[in-house]
């Protein structure tokens, strides 16, 4: 995959009783729309918002891992969207710690976009996060 390209990634969290156990999901495809890598991730048990943070910072930490340069986020967590965009404030402090991380992995990108999408459009993400759920291990 040539650095000129664009990375999307899709990311999604999920809690079952939040708090209760949580997972997350993140689908990374190239132009296309062909998935090349994916996380499939329990994460202990969280609230569902830090659920979503988690896998935004996880796909971030990720794709630096991988020397991705231009890359589109996608969440279908509005609340996650608008706060790392600085249009909602963060105001719980478990979630401030995700914000400030995710911040400073921002500039590891050479472009860098977060667009909140509607959940039949983060379908791949929600089957990694839910995989991880059902999963024994």
């Amino acid at each position: 995959m040539s650095t000129k390209d664009t990375t999307f990634v899709y990311c999604d969290g999920s809690s079952r009783g939040n708090p209760g156990p949580a997972a997350i999901g993140v689908s990374f495809q190239n132009n296309d729309g062909i998935e090349f890598f994916f996380l499939s991730e329990k994460i202990g048990n969280a609230t569902n918002n830090i659920a979503e943070w988690h896998a935004l910072l996880r796909g971030m930490e990720e794709a630096i891992k991988q020397n991705i340069r231009k890359i589109k986020f996608r969440l279908d967590s509005e609340l996650v969207v608008k706060q790392m965009k600085g249009e909602y404030k963060v105001k719980n402090k478990d979630l401030m710690g995700f914000k400030s991380k995710c911040e400073e992995l921002k500039s590891s990108f050479e472009n860098f976009e977060i667009q909140y999408i509607p959940r039949e459009q983060n379908a791949r993400a929600d089957q990694l996060a839910n995989f991880a759920q059902d999963s024994k291990v």
